[in-house]
This record gives structure tokens, sequence and C-alpha cells, in this order.
């Protein structure tokens, strides 16, 4: 790889023991994936930050780092709200132990914003080169906004927030992200929820893989492309796609789909995923919600009374944009949470079913919570909560 002068003295040990060792690991996956350079990062988004996934070696790891971001970095959702960890049931041995976590990470300069939404707290634009960690958040990022970033894993998006930088491949390059498959959905997609695009996501996911995907036939907005995206990439590995007519780079750049494969995808395929089973709790807000989904929710239960645990989960930054809506909403008994979600949680694991309006959460409720999910829209979310 070709470094710059202040890259060759990171490198050497002028900026201190943890910044070498920072670089030489971005420099090490560089090599990897053939990156010639390394490229200028707007901000990072760290992941490995709930005690539930990072454990105490990780954390022992955190402690031997001494050096502080040089670039706006937050952290993806931890293990319980910082302020309510109570209130949620956490229990007072975990709160201990994800406290010290949050602590290692504020030492280093991380900002303690733990959402996997951060665009909804600092504008992020088209072209913009990022270090995001979380797959719904680098979905979002690279198809919704055009900026650029691979999905870094935990120590390499902590690398480039330390360093500023981070490997210029994959993803960072144009030529790297045309689409590689069509997927026409062939539906009247007109009514659709952010639900019914979470359930296009989690069955479309498993259909391409790691492909870069070109969407005709739907016609989403910002909440709904943010649902489609984040279930795609739980599961599958797909960490951008283009819509037609309605993503920054399917509107900017010419598109030539000749010769590619082609998926038709049928309501009906989409539809068997909502399946009505009995539930003991709901959770909404994976991905986080926006202020929009914070409104919905709060129309919808207004006047009503949750009768089983209710949960919504946002960014604190929203939560406190939008505290007149969360008010209405916590009226209802239903508690919104900031800093974690129902897949990081130690709390969502004493259920055996939870109701979901998320692909994503569909997808990974069963193995993070070990409990069955069902889908639904938010309006049936609130139906089945307070009925």
């Amino acid at each position: 790889m070709l470094l710059d002068k202040d890259e060759e003295r990171i490198l050497a040990g002028e900026e201190g023991e943890t910044r070498q060792k920072m670089l030489e690991l971005l420099v090490a996956l560089g090599k990897v994936f053939g990156a010639e350079r390394l490229v200028p990062i707007r901000s990072a988004q760290v992941s490995g930050a709930s005690y539930k996934t990072i454990g105490e070696y990780g954390l022992q790891w955190l402690n031997s780092l001494d050096a502080k971001a040089v670039v706006p970095a937050v952290l993806n959702p931890i293990g319980m709200p910082r302020e309510r960890w109570q209130e949620m049931g956490v229990n007072e041995d975990f709160a201990q132990k994800q406290q010290a976590v949050i602590a290692a990470y504020e030492r280093l300069g991380i900002g303690l914003e733990c959402t996997c939404t951060p665009y909804y707290l600092r504008e992020t634009n088209f072209g913009d080169h990022l270090a995001w960690s979380e797959s719904s958040a680098v979905s979002y990022a690279n198809s919704v906004i055009g900026a650029r970033t691979n999905r870094e894993g935990g120590p390499g998006a902590l690398a480039a927030a330390l360093v500023g930088k981070t490997p210029c491949y994959g993803l960072h390059l144009k030529e790297n992200r045309k689409p590689q498959v069509v997927v026409r959905v062939q539906a009247d997609t007109r009514e659709w929820s952010i639900a019914d695009y979470g359930a296009l996501g989690y069955h479309t996911g498993k259909l391409v893989g790691n492909r870069i995907p070109f969407f005709s036939g739907i016609n989403p907005d910002k909440d709904q492309l943010k649902g489609l995206g984040a279930a795609m990439a739980a599961t599958g590995a797909v960490a951008l796609y283009h819509v037609e007519g309605v993503t920054p780079e399917a509107l900017k750049i010419p598109t030539d789909l000749t010769g590619l494969d082609t998926i038709a995808v049928e309501a009906a395929e989409i539809r068997k995923l909502f399946k009505e089973i009995p539930v003991e709790a709901v959770a909404v807000g994976c991905p986080h919600c926006s202020p929009a989904e914070l409104e919905e929710i709060a129309r919808l239960l207004k006047g009503q009374l949750v009768t089983m645990p209710f949960y919504v989960f946002a960014a604190q930054g929203v939560i406190e944009k939008n505290q007149r809506t969360v008010d209405s909403i916590e009226k209802s008994g239903a508690r919104v949470f900031a800093d974690t979600c129902m897949v990081v949680s130690p709390v969502m694991e004493q259920y055996e079913a939870i109701m979901v309006n998320s692909g994503k959460a569909l997808a990974y409720v069963p193995d993070m919570c070990a409990a069955v999910a069902r889908i639904g829209t938010i309006a049936e979310c609130v139906r089945v909560g307070t009925e």
C-alpha cells in the first residue's frame, strides 16, 4: 500500500503505540483486500458495544488502548439504556459490566450515542467516505444516502476512528457499486408498510446473498428503504442495493442491466411470512425508529393501554428532539428506550415469542434472543399489544 508521510509517521510509532497498532490493523486489512491506499473518512460507527457480544476479553482489549478518535464516531446499540436500565429490568451485574464498556469507549473519544441509525444524528452526504460497522447502518448509508462504506468489523471501525482513515477498497470504489442482479417485484406495493418491505428484504436477502441487487416495481419511502436494506443485510450480506427511480445512484448514474440474472418476487412469497402466533411482548425499532415512526406509534396508541410489555427503541438524540411524541407513547404503558434494542439486550431473552415490525428482527430474534419472532405492521403490533 502507498502511505503518505503522516501515515508513515503513525506507523513508525511517532503518535503512540495505540495509533501505531491501529494503523497496522488497517494496513493489514487493506493488503488482504487489495487496497492501494487509505482514504480519509467523515465519520465512524463502532460495533462491539454491548457487553452481551463483546464480553470480558473484548473489554480488556479496549482498556489496553490509549488514543482518541480524530473523526466523529458513535457506538452501535449497547445492552441497556444508559439512564433507564433498572426500569428496563437489566440486572445490576450486567449493568456494571456494560458501564465499564461504555467508559472504555468514552475514554477513547467515541461518542455515546449508541444507535444503529447514526444518520439521524449527524449529516451524512452523497459520496462521503465512512467506516461504519452495523449492517443496517451500512446498507442505509450506501443505498439511501449514496455515501461509501464497507461493513467494518468492530476493531476495524475503531481503528478507523482513531486514525481517521480506512482502506480504500470494496464499496469505496465506484466500479464496485454497480448492480449484480435484478429483482423484479411483481406485486401491488402501493399500500405496503415498513413491515412489508422488511419482509421483502428478509426474503430477497436469502436469494441474492452478497450480490448488489437492483429493484424494480417498488417505490418505497426512506423508512421503508431502511427496513428493506436492514433485512437484506441480516438474511444475506447485502451492503448496497439500488431501487429504480428512487435511490440516488439509480437516479444519477446510468445503469446497464444487460446480462444480469433476474429474480421475480411475488406478493404471495412475502405474505406467507406474516403468521399469526401468540406472543408475550411487542418490540419495534429495529433499526431504531425515525421521528415519523415514533409519530405513527403515538397516533395508534393514543387513548389505549398496552396489555403486554411493549418496547420502542430509538436513538437518544431522536428521543430528545421528539419528547412530546415519546411522552404520548409512554402514556399507554409502552416504553421508549434509547441506546439498546431487542437484539442486543439480555432483557429480551425472558420472552418465548416476540412480535416485531422488522425483517431484520425477524431474522435475528430467534438466534440472539432464543425466541420465536412474529412480524406485523406497526398497526398490527399496536393491536396485538393492546387487545
